[in-house]
């Protein structure tokens, strides 16, 4: 039989890697959330806006404008 001082290393063992386990998955979150941010920063410095006008239409009097 287990004595209650093997029973709680066995316990604190397996605290032990549930921690290190949930650690590894919070740095890989927070390697992820970096990513995104940096692509974001990125994103807003190289954006280029276009705006899309509708074509003419031919049996049109009237003119259209694009919308800036």
């Amino acid at each position: 039989m287990y004595s209650e001082s093997d029973s709680i290393e066995k316990l604190l063992v397996s605290l032990i890697k549930m921690v290190g386990k949930n650690n590894e998955k919070i740095d890989e979150l927070t390697k992820r959330v970096r990513q995104l941010e940096i692509a974001s920063k990125e994103q807003q410095v190289n954006r280029v806006y276009s705006f899309i006008a509708e074509p003419p239409r031919p049996n049109s009097s009237r003119k259209e404008y694009a919308r800036t």
